[in-house]
């Protein structure tokens, strides 16, 4: 099983890199955030014609949204609220062989990192340890699941195109990397790109529209992820972050990361 996450970034305006991620990815799931589109308007005959005749959709106007597109069947699917705010930011669903599948999309933060003083940065923490108090009650850490999406954190140096100067930026500040270590704590979860990726290799699947030359200048951060239970990290064959996507035309400011799974 192949899965795909890839923060579309409004999926209306990027039919062509859809089409690109289905060619040359083939994947048998594909999560999306950032959709940016209600359900009654979201691209359903776009997206069976690609091959994905079962979908589920979270989405809001113009913000946020959250979508699973599959080519097998989807049980079980449902949503969750978070810090008391209707944003679309967490999609669930059951994949073949009962592996249960989280798509979320973890609030940017704006560009103040203090909770104080920045509302934005004190609902992403919230929202990080809201969901951290869940998983660990719910117990998944002796599950099959698999947790992915924008999760708007780069927790190593090697995550970012420079330690030093991003501590101080919101992506990259301790708090943020302490809060989103206790996330991964919460149920085992494996991160599954650093398990086939050495943590030593500088890895990134988010580089900025300011950037003039966003290859050249290289100022990416790995914001994307995909864990893995440790019921189910066993099973991981491959992992790989497309890079060359944020070259495409129109393309969003992230790529696509997958794993392929032995189930």
């Amino acid at each position: 099983m192949r899965i795909t996450t890839w923060n579309a970034n409004s999926v209306r305006l990027r039919e062509a890199a859809l089409r690109r991620i289905v060619a040359e990815i083939d994947p048998d799931v594909l999560c999306l955030q950032e959709t940016k589109v209600e359900d009654g308007k979201f691209p359903l005959d776009l997206v069976h014609d690609l091959g994905f005749p079962h979908c589920h959709i979270h989405g809001q106007k113009g913000y946020h949204g959250v979508a699973v597109l599959a080519k097998l069947p989807l049980d079980a699917c449902h949503s969750h609220k978070w810090c008391g705010i209707d944003d679309s930011r967490h999609a669930v669903c059951t994949l073949a062989g009962g592996i249960e599948l989280h798509n979320l999309y973890i609030p940017a933060g704006g560009d103040i990192p203090d909770p104080e003083l920045n509302p934005k940065f004190r609902h992403k923490l919230a929202m990080l340890d809201e969901l951290s108090d869940w998983f660990a009650t719910n117990h998944y850490e002796s599950r099959r699941a698999i947790l992915l999406g924008d999760l708007n954190i780069a927790p190593l140096e090697t995550d970012v195109w420079s330690h030093k100067q991003l501590l101080s930026v919101v992506s990259h500040t301790p708090v943020e990397v302490e809060k989103l270590g206790r996330l991964q704590a919460s149920a085992g979860w494996v991160d599954a790109v650093r398990a086939v990726i050495p943590p030593e290799e500088k890895l990134f699947s988010w580089w900025s529209y300011r950037n003039r030359d966003w290859n050249a200048s290289d100022r990416g951060r790995r914001l994307d992820h995909i864990w893995l239970t440790p019921a189910l990290a066993p099973k991981l064959r491959h992992a790989d972050v497309r890079r060359e996507a944020r070259g495409w035309e129109m393309p969003s400011d992230h790529v696509p990361v997958t794993v392929e799974l032995a189930v």
